[in-house]
């Protein structure tokens, strides 16, 4: 009987210290592979309109946006933008046009970072590479002309309608990198956004004009700041290298 109870206590020293060492392994293989689903960003957006106006104007705008991230290097983007868009000039022009449209805008945005796609694994040019992403999506901008002058003075008689205030649907197309800052847990904590983005939009009253077959667009060079907010979960692979 002593043998016994002797066989079986040294089994349970086995198995606890065999499960103890398996913990361990895992806690090691996943170190580097975590990540957090959600992420909150605030950045500045410099903004130039491609519209019926003669001259264009450089403007700022802010931005606010959930991240739902599918993986580290797929995400999926809600924005918020405001801030102004101007153009054109009354005094100097032939046309007279000039604008301020004091916008606020909403999109939804896809986003797919290299990291999905390539292996980074050997570290080099391929593990800096990987967080270059492309973006895409659909938006909505409300448009409120602050500011406008439809009569030229340089051509009496010439004005151009149009109407102060909008709706329209946009299309937004964006090119960027993002710089993974991580914590101790080697998780991304925050990221670094610099993208370039163009918006087609659907209409033409982006600067209150109707005139022309071309459609309205904005242009912006964007800088963000992302903070990781929990719901961490892993990858398949390890993100850093």
């Amino acid at each position: 009987m002593p043998l016994y109870y002797y066989m079986i206590n040294r089994l349970k020293t086995i198995v606890i210290i065999a499960f103890t060492c398996l913990l361990g392994y895992t806690a090691k293989a996943q170190v580097g592979n975590d990540y957090a689903q959600y992420d909150l960003g605030i950045g500045l957006d410099m903004n130039k309109a491609y519209t019926d106006v003669q001259t264009i104007k450089s403007t700022k705008s802010g931005h606010f946006n959930f991240n739902y991230n599918v993986s580290p290097f797929v995400n999926y983007i809600i924005e918020f933008q405001t801030g102004t868009l101007q153009g054109g000039d009354s005094l100097t022009t032939t046309t007279g046009r000039q604008f301020t449209n004091t916008f606020n805008a909403v999109m939804f945005r896809a986003q797919l970072q290299m990291g999905e796609i390539i292996d980074y694994s050997q570290g080099g040019v391929a593990n800096v590479f990987k967080n270059v992403y492309v973006s895409s999506g659909v938006g909505f901008v409300v448009n409120h002309l602050t500011e406008i002058n439809r009569a030229s003075i340089q051509v009496p008689g010439f004005y151009t309608a149009g109407e102060d205030n909008s709706n329209e649907i946009l299309i937004p197309a964006r090119i960027g990198y993002e710089f993974k800052f991580y914590n101790r847990y080697n998780q991304p904590g925050f990221k670094i956004d610099i993208g370039y983005q163009y918006n087609f939009i659907m209409g033409d009253q982006l600067d209150g004009y109707a005139v022309g077959k071309q459609r309205d667009s904005y242009s912006q060079i964007s800088f963000g700041i992302k903070f990781a907010v929990g719901g961490v979960i892993s990858y398949r692979k390890q993100i850093t290298y």
